[in-house]
């Protein structure tokens, strides 16, 4: 990614990723701010700027670095190095948290991160896992920063526990020939080429990231991937079961022996319609009203009924086809 703009906390420069990202970037205008929270300029910018402000990226300092209890595949979801993405799938969840302004934000001050990472690993009587990606995407991340490579080596040096992140890039070659200690978890999210293509914007394509897999395997990884979201457009069915057929037959033998599955079905917002309808007039509506009901306040999700019917589906054509993965949980 090559910024148009960038937006920075001027103490991020006194840290040395800021002083490497403002040398990375000098040849684009540097725009000083008090909060990367706040960006009174974007946040005002109607909804029809978004995939614009995506071309720009924030840097800051995080200040909090409270962790949360989770209780799927890790035991604490971690504040890391970036918030937000430069990617434009229509139902990101980080817009319902962020708005149009789920732009990349990069956060410097990692290795007061990773000193906390190590600590509460290191006191803990058990390995802990701690899900670092679940406000942004850290392959896309270490593009800019490198910030994946750093972290593999300097959690190395951690004597207990686990890092995991998810992603929809196949941009892993930086990081195949780290000596992660089998300390690190990718989980790769797939779905049809079509939903790809038409919905998840700037992603990579459904063979490059099976082929991320492969390759991530054979380097001695743990590999898990998410089917997710699932979105049920009118021909769902026949797009859920050419992915799982292909799945079956491009995945690694070593793929399918270490590989577990996720299952997320798509929760959708008013503030996702609102922003999709002025940004990306053209493109499908995930709103469907016949088989979506509320969840909480303006947001949406499958009826009961539907989505059990979706679960009943893919575990029958997973169980015919990657029968010997895993599925770790569906929701």
């Amino acid at each position: 990614m090559r910024p148009e703009k960038v937006f920075y906390e001027p103490e991020s420069l006194n840290y040395e990723l800021g002083k490497q990202l403002k040398e990375k970037f000098n040849n684009v205008p540097w725009i000083p701010i008090e909060s990367h929270n706040n960006i009174e300029q974007l946040r005002k910018n109607p909804n029809s700027e978004f995939a614009r402000m995506k071309r720009y990226i924030i840097i800051g300092v995080r200040k909090s670095l409270k962790y949360t209890p989770n209780h799927k595949i890790s035991d604490y979801l971690v504040p890391y190095t970036s918030s937000g993405c430069s990617a434009m799938c229509l139902y990101c969840y980080l817009v319902c948290n962020y708005n149009k302004c789920s732009y990349l934000r990069l956060f410097v001050n990692r290795e007061q991160m990773m000193d906390k990472l190590i600590k509460t690993a290191n006191s803990s009587d058990k390995d802990i896992v701690f899900e670092i990606g679940s406000n942004s995407d850290l392959v896309l991340e270490n593009t800019i920063t490198g910030n994946l490579e750093w972290t593999i080596e300097n959690f190395g040096k951690s004597e207990k526990g686990f890092l995991t992140f998810p992603t929809k890039f196949s941009m892993v070659d930086s990081f195949l020939p780290l000596n992660h200690k089998g300390k690190i978890i990718p989980r790769m999210s797939v779905n049809p080429e079509e939903i790809i293509r038409k919905v998840e914007i700037g992603t990579s394509s459904l063979k490059a990231r099976i082929t991320a897999i492969n390759r991530l395997c054979e380097a001695g990884y743990r590999v898990g991937m998410l089917i997710a979201p699932v979105v049920m457009v009118d021909n769902w069915k026949e797009l859920y079961a050419e992915l799982i057929e292909q799945l079956s037959d491009e995945l690694s033998q070593k793929a399918k022996k270490q590989l577990f599955i996720e299952i997320i079905f798509m929760t959708y917002s008013y503030v996702h319609c609102a922003i999709n309808r002025e940004a990306f007039p053209n493109a499908v509506d995930l709103y469907d009203k016949s088989i979506m009901t509320g969840r909480g306040r303006g947001k949406y999700w499958y009826k009961e009924d539907v989505r059990s019917m979706g679960e009943e589906f893919l575990r029958e054509q997973l169980s015919q086809k990657l029968k010997d993965v895993p599925i770790m949980y569906v929701v």
